[in-house]
């Protein structure tokens, strides 16, 4: 053997000895990806499947484990329904305060939770647990009722009742979550009530209150029109390892709520669907047929969200929420710090 094979000889071992201790230090650099199959894409702890289709509103589910600190709140609707919960008015149009009266059951409160009475009808602005026995705690809030600031009708001015609806649109999300603009999101209310109108033709604002827009949302016509979405699509989430939903309208992606279990997701999911319908109702028709939404995109959509500048709000000393902030993507992840830190609710929203 001359010099220079075994010169090669010795190179090519040495190359191979040190792609073989790569692969042991950096195991997750050697992960060949696969196609996804067209109803399944795997991600890190995510599943997606879909779509569910009615008219110009599209659904992928999202599937995967409990997490293991996962516990099971009481969603804010339930609680106010059964007394366990009191929004108080402050008057003060961007802060509320809430008190947890229950002397055992937990709450969770999703940002975009509509109240409704006191002076003004609002929306919560962030993720909150409350803790049983919790006291009066302060939350921030946007009005979404311009035009008013006394009681209405026989409603309390003091205290305000639970919307069954969330903040309807992605635009007043994103007034709300990363403007933090209340003149902003009074301008998106009212192209919400414009929108809703021009779909079901007729003017769906209130003689009660013009410029609330949860009485919009109660209107006859907006109600039957979001039925046939919530009808057609309320069960498709019957799985036990469903744990979130990502939505498109009109063949563009929205947004999506991931939980960090199968029952606090069902818990949520009626009124998350009801929320989407009413979207996609203020986005009728479908004008301009676009290529449909894939599982691969909804799969890069998370991918995407997962990425940014990054920054921690201390809503309270339990809780904590995460942002990540891109030029197309806004990543919120709510996390409870008694369980160390351990995540509750991710919300995913495109710009």
């Amino acid at each position: 053997m001359n010099k220079k094979t075994f010169a090669v000889l010795i190179g090519l071992l040495t190359f191979t000895v040190g792609v073989a201790a790569a692969r042991l230090a950096f195991p997750g650099l050697w992960q060949t990806p696969s196609l996804p199959p067209k109803s399944n894409l795997q991600l890190s702890n995510y599943k997606l499947s879909g779509p569910y289709v009615h008219e110009n509103l599209t659904i992928f589910l999202v599937h995967g484990p409990d997490q293991a600190k996962s516990k099971l709140f009481t969603p804010l609707q339930e609680a106010m329904e059964r007394k366990l919960v009191i929004v108080h008015e402050t008057s003060d149009v961007n802060e509320l305060a809430i008190e947890n009266v229950s002397s055992s059951e937990e709450v969770f409160v999703q940002a975009g939770d509509i109240v409704k009475g006191g002076q003004q009808d609002r929306v919560l602005a962030v993720d909150l647990i409350l803790p049983a026995h919790s006291g009066k705690i302060p939350i921030a809030a946007f009005c979404v009722e311009s035009s008013r600031w006394q009681q209405r009708g026989g409603e309390s001015a003091a205290n305000f009742s639970m919307s069954d609806r969330m903040v309807a649109t992605r635009s007043l999300k994103l007034a709300a979550k990363q403007e933090v603009s209340q003149a902003r999101v009074w301008n998106e209310v009212a192209k919400a009530q414009e929108k809703l109108s021009d779909s079901v033709a007729k003017d769906v604002r209130s003689e009660v209150s013009e410029s609330s827009l949860q009485l919009a949302m109660e209107d006859e016509k907006v109600k039957e029109s979001a039925a046939a979405y919530v009808n057609k699509l309320i069960s498709i989430v019957e799985s036990n390892d469903v744990i979130g939903f990502v939505f498109a309208i009109n063949d563009k992606l929205n947004s999506a709520d991931v939980y960090a279990s199968n029952s606090m997701f069902k818990r949520f999911w009626p009124r998350l669907l009801q929320t989407a319908a009413i979207e996609a109702v203020a986005d009728r028709p479908l004008r301009e047929k676009s290529e449909v939404v894939s599982i691969a995109a909804v799969g890069e959509f998370f991918g995407a969200s997962e990425q940014g500048d990054e920054s921690l709000n201390e809503v309270t000393k339990r809780t904590h929420i995460f942002k990540l902030q891109s030029e197309k993507y806004l990543f919120f992840e709510t996390r409870d710090m008694e369980q160390n830190a351990a995540w509750v609710h991710r919300s995913y929203i495109t710009k």
